[in-house]
């Protein structure tokens, strides 16, 4: 047995009271509600309430906070300036990253050293209203559309496809994304979040959490897989051949996207919410290949190895029958999660203590004398 936890599996190296991951009996929870309950019952503005204040808002109290985010949307002329010069064919993920750095240049909150807790409230509220204005902005940018202005009249979702298409969402396809943003705002200590907290226990600022937050959340093993899903069931076509490619994957042990997690080793609580939204999309839509595909392959895995799909392997097919481009998945991730990034950030600051884990040595134990250089 090791004596050390490679990828700090198993360790507990805080505590928190935002997000619960029962992992041995698939089940996720904010702050004591389920994500089933939240999901029937609030919206995603809701929902980033609860995490940020740790319960949920009254009328009053979620009519003030939805004023504070859509005031606070609007971007600086800096980054408009950068997201209409960012190379066309840019990873959104490295433009969203780059984005929310430059926010901190022009925030004057943004300070370093002991917090100020109530100016971080507000940053983390700009954030979460400015995040999803820097990925649709960058998309039309990169089309040489125009960048429509911010709205206050639309809840974070329906604004959000309203300036990636530049026309009113429908209140089906506001709904969506709803959903699909309370599932995916917090997790417990996955990788983003860890960085985000890593970085601010330095004592940085809130900004430079965030990039940490963003820059991890890229990679396809945590929030970049949702796009490897779609990736492959293009690759497969169709869904005559799923049965193959399977075979060929588990016979040549690659794998496959969207299949099993590192913490849940049953189902994934939130898959079966975007499962039904996916079925339903592609049903109206009149085009069920997707979804089709995504069921036998979840059924294989199922049957041949014990694993169940996760929540990457239906939202991929929800954003892309909502004709959400493949490369935005990820940047949406980043926009729903903002919501627990900047809470745990917060919750962070409130105890912090510097995270210095230690490294088991495996180099030489011998020290050598250095040679001259011209003797080697």
């Amino acid at each position: 047995m090791s004596d050390y936890a490679k990828g700090l599996e198993g360790v507990i190296a805080n505590e928190s009271a935002l997000s619960n991951v029962e992992g041995l009996d698939g089940r996720l929870s904010y702050l004591g509600y389920s994500i089933d309950e939240l999901v029937g019952n609030c919206s995603f503005e809701e929902t980033t309430y609860l995490l940020h204040f740790g319960k949920l808002p009254n009328t009053s109290e979620l009519a003030e906070f939805e004023k504070s985010l859509r005031t606070n949307r609007e971007i600086p002329q800096g980054v408009i300036d950068f997201l209409k010069s960012a190379p066309k064919d840019a990873n959104p993920m490295d433009v969203l990253r780059t984005g929310v750095s430059m926010l901190g240049l022009f925030d004057k909150r943004a300070g370093i050293g002991e917090p100020n807790q109530d100016a971080n409230r507000e940053v983390a509220i700009s954030l979460c209203a400015q995040t999803s204005v820097i990925v649709a902005y960058y998309h039309r940018a990169r089309q040489g559309l125009d960048l429509p202005p911010v709205r206050e009249d639309l809840s974070e979702a329906g604004h959000f496809l309203y300036l990636i298409t530049g026309e009113e969402p429908s209140k089906a396809a506001t709904k969506t994304l709803d959903i699909a943003y309370i599932l995916h705002a917090d997790h417990g200590m996955n990788a983003s979040t860890f960085s985000a907290r890593v970085t601010v226990a330095t004592l940085s600022d809130f900004y430079s959490a965030m990039t940490s937050a963003v820059g991890t959340l890229k990679g396809p093993l945590h929030g970049g897989a949702n796009e490897g899903v779609i990736k492959m069931l293009q690759e497969i076509g169709s869904l005559d051949k799923v049965d193959a490619y399977v075979e060929d994957c588990l016979e040549n042990k690659k794998k496959i996207m969207g299949i099993g997690h590192r913490v849940y080793k049953v189902l994934d609580p939130r898959a079966p919410h975007l499962q039904k939204m996916a079925i339903k999309l592609t049903e109206e839509l009149g085009e069920t290949k997707w979804i089709d595909m995504s069921e036998r392959i979840a059924t294989m895995m199922r049957e041949r190895k014990g694993l169940n799909a996760n929540v990457d392997f239906y939202s991929a097919t929800v954003y892309y029958s909502l004709d959400i481009p493949t490369d935005l998945f990820t940047p949406i991730f980043a926009i729903s999660r903002m919501a627990g990034w900047t809470a745990q950030v917060l919750e962070q600051l409130e105890d912090n203590r510097l995270y210095r884990p230690l490294t088991k040595y495996v180099g030489p134990t011998e020290l050598s004398k250095v040679v001259p250089i011209e003797e080697r």
